[in-house]
């Protein structure tokens, strides 16, 4: 199947753990008034938290409302996000309850020059473990040697990837990584090969998750904050437990308060009042009401944020 694919085949080199340790930053993306994507503000939130010291960017998640954009949208701002990367890894995230589909994104994703896909499990349809084992070994083999991170969340997709799938999953070589965004880093944990990578997807947990094993941590807050949130991440990974522990409570208003309504809804809010970018939604998403936007207010007082 290579033979479809523009760009040669990528190594799943080692380098993909260094590469992606650190701070990754759920960038959300802004839209104007009338709900077109704010390609100015999204370039400009990639670059400030970069500059921020982020590793690198994660784009077209869940944060991203990926859900709500059209296949033009995509691609445009997968190469905005590219431009603004200036050589920073970027990893796009392609799952889709549709295999097909998933195909079709991760194959753009390597084309486009991302870092590596990272690909939610199926939503909606629910598969069997043997079916979540087979999407991901069907994307894999579609685009041989792009590093796929799984992200396994249950709280969005109503499943959740067992430890024995896991396993036979880390004997694909595209599977590079995983993202634990359910606080399910101990089943992960049991599982986890040497070489493969293990991120945190819950920024009120970094410092736990870090402590069990995870080399990282994909922050929605970041995008607001990046530099407190490397802070946590860089004293969390030096072994500074106590120091992380402290600094991780020191946030905990803030973290909580994006867990008031769905996300994307509080963090864009939260990007507004800083003056970052607008609050607009797409539907069936709607801006943040008055009661979390009030929430988000003490919170932010209540929080010394850098």
């Amino acid at each position: 199947m290579s033979g479809l694919l523009d760009r040669p085949a990528a190594s799943n080199a080692p380098s993909l753990a260094s590469d992606l340790a650190g701070l990754l930053v759920d960038l959300p993306t802004p839209f104007t008034g009338d709900l077109v994507p704010d390609l100015a503000a999204f370039s400009r939130l990639a670059k400030r938290v970069l500059a921020g010291g982020a590793a690198g960017l994660l784009v077209l998640g869940a944060t991203g409302e990926a859900s709500a954009l059209e296949e033009v949208e995509r691609e445009v701002l997968l190469q905005v996000a590219l431009e603004a990367a200036a050589g920073h890894p970027v990893v796009v995230a392609t799952g889709s309850c549709s295999t097909r589909q998933a195909i079709g994104w991760t194959r753009q994703a390597f084309r486009a020059g991302a870092r590596a896909a990272m690909v939610v499990t199926p939503y909606y349809n629910q598969p069997t473990q043997a079916g979540l084992e087979a999407h991901f070994r069907a994307i894999a083999e579609a685009v041989p040697g792009f590093p796929l991170i799984i992200q396994n969340v249950p709280s969005r997709t109503g499943v959740n990837l067992e430890p024995a799938t896991l396993r036979n999953l880390w004997r694909v070589p595209e599977v590079a990584g995983i993202l634990d965004g359910g606080g399910n880093l101990g089943q992960i944990v049991r599982t986890l090969p040497a070489g493969k990578l293990l991120l945190a997807g819950e920024d009120g947990l970094a410092a736990a998750s870090i402590a069990l094993g995870a080399r990282g941590l994909v922050s929605v807050l970041a995008s607001a904050y990046p530099a407190s949130l490397l802070n946590l991440v860089h004293l969390a990974l030096a072994g500074r437990q106590e120091e992380a522990g402290f600094l991780q409570e020191q946030l905990r208003p803030l973290t909580d308060a994006l867990l008031f309504e769905s996300n994307p809804i509080p963090i864009k809010a939260l990007l507004k009042s800083l003056g970052l970018c607008g609050s607009q939604v797409r539907l069936p998403l709607l801006p943040a009401s008055a009661g979390t936007r009030a929430i988000l207010s003490v919170a932010v007082r209540r929080t010394r944020v850098a």
